[in-house]
């Protein structure tokens, strides 16, 4: 009894003397020492004993970085806020990439997006197209000199050590990326003497290191300021880019359907995105190295900048996860390399084929969306 009185006597008292400062306030006993380290001082590094000649180098565990530790500072410190992902990606549309002596671009874009643009940039500097080849994604230009092209190119030639009674010409191959709708722009240079009626193949290695680096900055110098304006894209040049040269709807020798492209598998793969994202269906994933998309025909097609209005924002919702899969009606589209053309089939899964009225109509969508 005597011992509960007593800790009800020390309760009271630590109660009454809640707001002194001793026990509670900045110096009180029971403070918030979590900003103790602020105050901390910088001593001298640790010194051995001078009579010891071989030692394991002794350093810092938790050094301080120096453009950080500022002991002039006063006051509290306000985070700065992220800077918006929105921002960054806009910011990294066009990179350059390097390997080596290797330069070239990444686009944050497919490649029917960036080819036009590409265009762009070398009839604007005086280059004549000579040979386009959408489906393989190459372009190249015409054999010219120094004083056919405009100043700032004209320039680079020199500084890079090209004589000025040579011919140039360039050839630029976009190749789509590794993700979903990136692209890399490669620009290699040939040169001959003037006049010469030589046919000089183009090598896989930059035979002009300097000019050909030149080249790939000033393009995405030019590319990265289209985006920033906002530039258009040409949709028939889109459009062009990825179109299989042949395509047919036929049957297997089991009568399952199956759409023949004409084409090689890097550019099949952009045309049948291209086609599905036009579509009326959902692409709710990819697996780029089995060349499949997976596809939900109950799910209507993501379309870019497709959000609601006041009133959808208002009364609208977006359907539960348990909704969407009760009803999903999924199947993943499949494209194979058979010689020099590319199949493209619909399956239910990795051992069974989808229904032949749901293949043909898949396949159909696609095959109209191709042209």
């Amino acid at each position: 009894m005597k011992r509960m009185a007593g800790l009800s006597a020390l309760a009271l008292i630590i109660s009454s003397t809640s707001g002194c400062g001793w026990i509670w306030g900045p110096e009180g006993y029971f403070r918030d020492r979590g900003s103790d380290y602020l105050q901390a001082q910088q001593t001298a590094p640790m010194q051995l004993p001078p009579d010891v000649q071989t030692a394991k180098r002794l350093d810092p565990l938790l050094p301080i970085p120096r453009n950080v530790a500022d002991d002039s500072v006063k006051g509290e410190y306000e985070v700065p806020r992220p800077q918006p992902l929105s921002a960054i990606a806009d910011a990294s549309d066009y990179s350059l990439q390097k390997s080596g002596d290797s330069r070239w671009i990444m686009a944050q874009r497919p490649p029917a997006e960036v080819w036009p643009v590409a265009v762009q940039f070398f009839q604007d500097n005086g280059f004549h197209l000579d040979q386009q080849r959408p489906q393989t994604g190459e372009f190249t230009t015409t054999w010219q000199r120094s004083d056919e092209l405009s100043t700032a190119v004209a320039r680079r030639l020199s500084s890079a050590g090209v004589a000025a009674d040579s011919e140039t010409r360039v050839r630029v191959r976009i190749e789509p990326g590794v993700q979903r709708n990136t692209s890399e722009i490669y620009v290699v240079s040939a040169e001959r003497p003037a006049g010469s009626t030589a046919d000089v193949d183009f090598t896989n290695r930059s035979v002009n290191v300097g000019l050909d680096a030149s080249l790939v900055d000033d393009m995405l110098a030019s590319m990265s300021r289209i985006s920033e304006k906002g530039g258009s894209v040409s949709l028939l040049a889109a459009r062009d880019f990825d179109t299989p040269s042949r395509v047919s709807l036929s049957e297997d020798g089991s009568g399952n359907p199956v759409l023949n492209l004409g084409a090689d598998l890097d550019r099949a793969w952009s045309s049948v995105g291209r086609a599905l994202e036009q579509g009326e269906w959902r692409v709710e994933d990819i697996n780029r190295s089995l060349g499949l998309y997976y596809i939900n025909l109950a799910e209507k097609a993501e379309k870019k900048n497709d959000e609601p209005g006041f009133f959808g924002k208002l009364f609208g919702s977006k359907p539960a996860k348990e909704e969407i899969e009760a009803r999903a009606e999924r199947y993943q589209v499949r494209l194979s390399k058979v010689g020099e053309n590319v199949q493209v089939t619909v399956e239910k899964n990795i051992n069974t084929v989808a229904p032949a009225e749901v293949a043909r109509k898949v396949l159909g969508v696609i095959q109209d969306n191709l042209g």
